[in-house]
């Protein structure tokens, strides 16, 4: 007879889940050691590709092992173990790192492929919860992932044991990347149809601002700059010439550490503590690129110039991310809320 249950009863069950399952990744993060170092080490220096395999919900883990691995910069595939026993350990090579995941270590179907894995030259990591099973005992590199229990309530279902596979493969991958140097760039490029990507690959004339531009002549006083750097509310203001062009900028930063040094004095010119040949965007520049120079010199807002070097726009980091057409708000008595 089904359990008849009530909002509260539900929530419960569900946060004691959550609570097994947070526990089991505390427990496994604690395992982490010399293993772990070791496939991590030999995967990044694998001129191969990683083969992931498992059978039931471990295979199910694996094949998103395996994807989240390729689409971060390491070229991996799912091998399913029975079909590799019919046929399909063709395709392993002598420079491929083969990553088993097995809870218990005692699949059948799984052990017996790896002695042959092996024999074609691939190094063998398992990921298991049995340090002293046949599958440990078949591999060159051993990272353990026990939880102290399932979330399930009979103990039987992969529960928080699939949970943690997971968060090792993530794991896996971020260092992967990390070693890898793995950016936004490649990311974009792997990633030709996700939103991010999409979002990079656009043009900053399509995404920069264009309204009311913070911008003031050059002979102008540094406290007429101020004024409109605080109205403007992009944390920048352009400095032009009589012919219109881009003198230098002056920005939040700049005005922070002129009144930390004990030299930021209203009356003087503006052009006298401005920054001259800043770091420009041009309408035609990918968001990428304008990503990366924002990154590499640590600025959040860049100034759009034509090739006369006139203010066309302003570009800020949140516009590139997609985050929404960011811009700072003033409070009531004048300053950046």
């Amino acid at each position: 007879m089904n359990e008849c249950m009530d909002q509260n009863q539900l929530l419960q069950v569900a946060r004691e889940v959550l609570d097994v399952e947070m526990q089991g990744l505390a427990a496994v993060q604690k395992q982490l050691g010399p293993g772990f170092v070791q496939a991590v080490q030999r995967i990044a220096c694998c001129t191969g590709r990683l083969v992931v395999t498992g059978i039931g919900k471990s295979g199910l883990v694996g094949r998103k092992i395996a994807a989240t691995l390729s689409s971060t910069g390491t070229p991996s595939f799912f091998l399913h173990p029975v079909e590799g026993a019919h046929g399909d350990m063709g395709m392993i090579r002598p420079e491929d790192v083969v990553l088993a995941i097995s809870n218990s270590g005692e699949t059948d179907e799984l052990n017996a492929i790896l002695p042959t894995l092996r024999s074609l030259g691939a190094f063998i990591v398992a990921m298991t919860a049995r340090e002293d099973s046949t599958m440990a005992g078949l591999a060159d590199a051993v990272i353990r992932v026990a939880v102290p229990r399932e979330a399930c309530p009979m103990g039987l279902a992969p529960t928080a044991s699939t949970t943690a596979s997971l968060a090792v493969g993530d794991a896996l991958a971020v260092c992967l990347m990390r070693m890898n140097g793995f950016d936004k760039g490649d990311f974009r490029r792997y990633h030709p149809g996700g939103a991010l990507g999409q979002q990079l690959s656009k043009r900053v004339g399509d995404l920069m601002h264009v309204d009311e531009l913070p911008a003031v002549e050059e002979a102008s006083s540094t406290e007429q700059a101020l004024k409109a750097l605080d109205a403007g509310g992009f944390g920048l203001v352009a400095l032009v010439d009589s012919q219109g062009r881009v003198a230098g900028v002056l920005s939040d930063g700049d005005v922070r550490r002129l009144a930390c040094r004990g030299m930021l004095h209203p009356e003087q010119p503006a052009s006298g503590v401005m920054t001259r040949s800043p770091k420009v965007a041009r309408p035609d520049d990918s968001a990428a690129a304008v990503l990366d120079i924002m990154e590499s010199h640590q600025i959040t807002v860049l100034p759009v110039l034509d090739r006369n070097d006139t203010l066309l726009g302003l570009v800020h980091l949140h516009d590139l991310l997609g985050k929404g057409r960011v811009k700072f708000a003033t409070s009531s008595n004048g300053g950046v809320a």
